[in-house]
């Protein structure tokens, strides 16, 4: 399939666990897209043209733009069915619904603050992350502009506020009980088969766990402070449950054409 065939777009990060969320739900589902991959900060403007806002995931696809992973998601499910995310069970479908809508709301702001209360601290780590793929001469100019970048993530996402990160830390570590709590390694959140909410609790945890897959493992090598953080989980039964769900569900084969943002 040619560039030219492929019509959805996917506008990414490439370190986010919403954005994770919604590769995992287009591997799932085999539907061939395209990456534009923007760089956090000199993002706004493009994205803002899409949704009037500046966050992502957005996906396009024609005259057709719906952000956030759980729109995006749902989107999905209706188009292209098959293998569903959504249980078959009205029942089962309601609470992993509800478990998405928790993850979404609670889970991800927290793993994003604590993470990322480390990463501000290593800009050239941070750079890398970001910019992975890019030109030298893009690579350059976004470096030079990490201490920007990095004050304003700072900013809205609280990293320099003790009590915050605190908080950040404690719900991380909370998601992990819970799900060490809610499923034995090798099941499943909902009934007896892979779902939206294993999806997402995956997903949103990954940052915390490091599964070992291309698009949500963070290279190597890797800070101190980096490895530090991610030692803090790493023998917690919620994270190998993670572990095991990216093991089992999470395809690694590339579907999607890569580009970066114009």
């Amino acid at each position: 399939m040619s560039a030219d065939e492929v019509r959805l777009e996917l506008h990414q990060f490439r370190l986010s666990h919403y954005n994770e969320k919604v590769r995992w739900a287009l591997d799932v589902k085999g539907v061939p897209h395209k990456r534009i991959s923007h760089l956090p900060g000199p993002h706004m403007a493009a994205i803002r043209k899409l949704t009037g806002t500046s966050e992502t995931p957005v996906v396009r696809i024609g005259g057709v733009v719906v952000a956030g992973s759980a729109d995006i998601i749902d989107m999905l499910e209706g188009h292209y069915p098959e293998p569903p995310l959504y249980p078959a069970d009205p029942g089962q479908r309601r609470a992993a619904l509800g478990l998405q809508a928790r993850f979404d709301a609670d889970v991800g702001p927290a793993v994003r603050r604590a993470l990322f209360a480390e990463l501000v601290k290593e800009p050239s780590y941070l750079c890398r992350i970001f910019a992975s793929g890019e030109s030298w001469v893009t690579r350059t100019g976004y470096r030079a502009m990490m201490p920007v970048v990095t004050r304003v993530m700072a900013r809205t996402m609280e990293t320099q506020d003790p009590a915050a990160v605190a908080a950040a830390r404690h719900a991380t570590h909370a998601a992990l009980d819970r799900l060490a709590s809610l499923a034995e390694p090798g099941t499943y959140l909902v009934g007896d088969s892979f779902s939206v909410a294993d999806l997402t609790a995956a997903s949103l945890l990954a940052p915390a766990c490091n599964p070992a897959h291309p698009d949500m493992e963070l290279p190597s090598p890797r800070p101190a402070r980096i490895e530090d953080w991610l030692a803090r989980w790493a023998e917690h039964p919620g994270a190998k449950w993670v572990h095991g769900i990216y093991t089992r569900h999470r395809p690694r084969r590339v579907l999607p054409l890569q580009a970066a943002a114009e």
